[in-house]
């Protein structure tokens, strides 16, 4: 019967899944075929190294997660499953790439935890009860949808008042300053596009995916969107989300070669990360 359900289930969401949705999955499936290191399992944790990663790199921004509900949104791929499943937390993971998912499986199997594993879309996450989850990991993922505040809502539904959601989204910034253009000292990386919300557009929309063995091979990528920071922090705050801590990422090399990616990102940090509490009492106020 459980079988029976869960093949039930998967019918319902091809149904459902809109033409986004169906792009985003098969771009994923064929990313992780490629070797995305997004895909590849965690599969040397220590619980210090465990420990290291869901505390924000020693920020101390979550406290035991033993037996807490854990959610891990749009994080298929084996690697926030882990941490917190080597540390002995109730995982969830609903991602929207069966093949993102099955590395999840890869990583439960090999640390001998349990798991529950589901497909479906960040945006509907409708098959969890009210108030279900002490944790969000929500890692970059966001701007492979339109609009943040439909999957806000959701996380807002399942979280219990005063648990923590982390969600992590690209600067808007970056889509208007592109790290693949250098005009020399004198030019900088010049400004190349308008800020603004919407799908992004690339000269070239494959990814260049490296293997773990150092074989390099194009792969079209999903379809991504840029979300704008008045959207992001103002959709986070108007469901009731208070920030704890914001943290930009960037590569710490002082002497970066100007022009590659590690220069780039001590110009513009490219990736954003927001800690913070749900308190719907906030919102109601």
């Amino acid at each position: 019967m459980r079988e029976e359900a869960f093949a039930e289930r998967e019918r319902q969401m091809q149904i459902n899944m809109d033409d986004l949705a169906q792009f985003n999955r098969e771009r994923w499936n064929a990313l992780v075929q490629a070797g995305v290191e997004y895909a590849r399992p965690f599969l040397d944790l220590t619980p210090e190294s465990a420990r290291a990663w869901i505390d924000g790199n020693g920020k101390g921004m979550l406290a035991n997660v033993r037996g807490k509900k854990v959610l891990c949104l749009a994080n298929g791929g084996g690697q926030q499953t882990a941490c917190f499943g080597v540390l002995g937390a109730d995982v969830t993971v609903i991602d929207l790439s069966d093949s993102q998912l099955e590395q999840d499986r890869v990583a439960a199997v090999h640390y001998g935890y349990p798991i529950r594993i589901e497909h479906g879309d960040m945006r509907d996450l409708s098959r969890f009860e009210p108030a279900s989850f002490d944790i969000v990991i929500h890692s970059y993922s966001i701007n492979f949808v339109p609009d943040p505040h439909a999957v806000f809502v959701q996380v807002a539904r399942v979280l219990k008042p005063g648990g923590d959601y982390m969600v992590q989204f690209s600067n808007p910034h970056r889509f208007s300053i592109r790290e693949e253009i250098w005009q020399g000292e004198a030019g900088g990386y010049p400004l190349t596009a308008l800020y603004q919300d919407g799908e992004v557009t690339y000269g070239d929309d494959h990814w260049e995916v490296e293997t773990a063995s150092g074989d390099k091979q194009r792969v079209l990528g999903p379809r991504e969107f840029s979300h704008t920071w008045s959207r992001m922090v103002n959709g986070l705050a108007g469901r009731g989300f208070v920030i704890r801590r914001l943290e930009e990422w960037m590569r710490r090399e002082p002497n970066a070669e100007v022009g590659s990616w590690a220069h780039y990102t001590q110009v513009l940090p490219p990736y954003i990360t927001v800690w913070s509490v749900y308190r719907p009492d906030v919102f109601a106020s």
